[in-house]
């Protein structure tokens, strides 16, 4: 089955049927002219700019079922980092605001200023939250970025716990991350946008914060570099394949999709792995990444590379063998989209798929349903 993206239609309201083998996204426009479609309001939208005023989400994450009720956070709830500060000076933003299923927000995390927290953002089932913080206090690069940055490890309460950046752990500007999370014990997979490698953290998960059994970089060799609009670009976003163990890289600058096999049980790094993705027409500098409940792919495009001006904001959707299944137009103007998400509802047919347009500050939450087709 496959889930289409229709890029001609702007994230309003959709519904996700399954029909005929295959998962349409449809407008309400669509639905409503129809009156035997179904009927599931599908979408929200949702500012992210509260209290401060900071700007610029990059960073997404549902917080997992499992996660203790100790503090304000609730499985469901979506986390989104801020790299901006109130003044919009990129690298400088330090808050991460909590968002509700019901589409409510508060001020989850506030850390010291000038942190640039980044799209490296997710929660762990016991009880704390990831997020990865690279400084840029001139706001571009160059002048070099100042430092390697680190992966901040902050409580159900919201309180900063540990700092992770001791060399030996090989984080170098953490862009983004994806966990494999099995509860006591913890993968963390981390892109590093300051020298193109992917770092495996083996982590075990206590009452008081995380200890690094071991640290690997699992692959390297993917282009970055420094960007007049997009600060740093290099590889980005990381969707793990536990059932493969297969991990799947975005590289920005290389303008492709590239998978890592053993990632789990690598002791050295694999180089870039294997390109699946290729796509000249339909990738534009490849940002979050996120591995589908049909096994599909999806990519939010950031247009630093290989930009299109009538393909704009692109969210993108292809099977692990690189082939193309459809595209959603996320904002009418360039480099809206950045980090992606995807999770299930607490119900068995129902997931929640969201995405940040920081050209907007705001986060769109998509509700679908897998549906049994009747042919």
């Amino acid at each position: 089955m496959s889930l289409i993206l229709d890029r001609n239609r702007a994230p309003r309201s959709h519904t996700l049927v399954h029909v005929c083998g295959a998962l349409m996204l449809l407008s309400v426009a669509t639905a409503i002219a129809d009156t035997d479609a179904p009927r599931l309001p599908i979408v929200a939208r949702v500012s992210t700019t509260i209290e401060n005023g900071e700007l610029n989400p990059y960073g997404i994450a549902f917080v997992p079922a499992g996660f203790p009720e100790l503090g304000p956070l609730r499985a469901g709830d979506l986390l989104v980092s801020n790299f901006n500060n109130s003044s919009n000076v990129q690298g400088t933003g330090s808050t991460i605001v909590r968002v509700t299923p019901h589409g409510h927000t508060s001020l989850f995390f506030d850390g010291t200023p000038g942190l640039g927290l980044t799209t490296a953002l997710g929660a762990l089932k016991g009880g704390f939250v990831l997020v990865g913080s690279l400084p840029i206090p001139a706001g571009s690069c160059p002048p070099p970025v100042p430092g390697k940055g680190a992966l901040l490890v902050v409580d159900h309460n919201g309180q900063l716990v540990q700092t992770l950046d001791h060399p030996d752990f090989h984080l170098n500007g953490p862009w983004d991350l994806t966990i494999f999370d099995q509860g006591g014990q913890a993968k963390v997979f981390v892109s590093n946008v300051l020298d193109g490698t992917v770092t495996r953290l083996d982590l075990v998960v206590g009452s008081q914060g995380v200890t690094v059994h071991s640290a690997t970089q699992v692959a390297s060799g993917y282009t970055f570099r420094c960007d007049p609009s997009a600060v740093v670009v290099g590889p980005t976003g990381l969707a793990y394949d536990a059932y493969r163990d297969l991990l799947y890289v975005a590289s920005t600058a290389d303008n492709k999709i590239y998978a890592v096999m053993n990632a789990s049980k690598l002791k050295q790094s694999n180089g870039t792995g294997s390109v699946i993705y290729q796509d000249q027409v339909h990738l534009h500098g490849p940002l979050g990444l996120v591995l589908a409940p049909n096994g599909h792919l999806i990519v939010s495009n950031g247009d630093a590379i290989n930009g299109d001006p009538k393909q704009p904001s692109e969210i993108v959707e292809f099977t692990p063998a690189g082939k193309f299944i459809g595209q959603l137009l996320l904002d009418p103007n360039p480099d809206g989209p950045f980090g992606i998400a995807i999770a299930p509802n607490g119900d068995d047919d129902l997931f929640r798929f969201a995405a940040v347009n920081d050209n907007s500050n705001t986060v769109f939450v998509w509700t679908f349903r897998f549906e049994e087709s009747p042919h």
